[in-house]
């Protein structure tokens, strides 16, 4: 159970707006990359949140609507599959994580960023970043949720669009199945070619 510590010791050291970034699908061979962010009051409970992969799909989805409900604001961002390629998975999760802050209502002042690289957002917020952050910051949690549930529905759309591959029971990562169903079919419109490399000779 993660909690509100880091957000209360920094909003004590002055700062008025605190949003947690996170980000969903960087290691995948499919689809785009996702981010959100997420501005939570002070002192909020939400019972049951932790780092999304520690939850389960069920759990996931029920708190989905219980962080947008409570958020003062939230985000969600993303970065397509031909941008990964372009300009790089790293790059790209940046570029995913920019237009999250960018549908915020509200600027913060202050970005809690899971992982240890600053995205470098915009120059009038400030950018910290804690590793994982997800299992320690409740608003960083929330978008971690966010990011994971949003990419996750995407998935379960190219499922219905591209049955072949089976996204619904791998949502795109490098399975067993996955790498099958490409050796049978080939590549599709959304997987990303930067990762299939030595599948398809580039």
């Amino acid at each position: 159970m993660v909690d509100f510590e880091i957000e209360n010791g920094y909003l004590k050291d002055g700062f008025k707006v605190i949003c947690g970034i996170d980000e969903a699908g960087r290691g995948p061979l499919a689809g785009p990359v996702y981010a959100a962010a997420v501005i939570l009051p002070p002192d909020c409970e939400i019972e049951g949140l932790n780092d999304s992969k520690k939850l389960t799909e069920k759990k996931r989805e029920a708190l989905f609507d219980v962080i947008k409900e409570k958020a003062v604001s939230y985000g969600i961002g993303t970065a397509s599959e031909k941008e990964i390629d372009e300009i790089n998975i790293l790059n790209a999760t940046f570029l995913a994580m920019k237009r999250a802050v960018e549908k915020l209502e509200i600027k913060p002042d202050l970005a809690l960023v899971d992982g240890n690289r600053e995205p470098h957002i915009s120059d009038d917020i400030k950018e910290i970043t804690v590793v994982k952050g997800d299992a320690k910051s409740m608003s960083i949690a929330a978008a971690s949720v966010l990011a994971k549930v949003s990419r996750d529905r995407f998935m379960l759309e190219m499922a219905e669009k591209y049955p072949q591959y089976e996204f619904r029971k791998h949502k795109g990562y490098g399975t067993k199945l996955h790498y099958e169903k490409i050796a049978e079919y080939g590549i599709s419109e959304i997987h990303r070619r930067s990762f299939l490399k030595k599948i398809i000779g580039e």
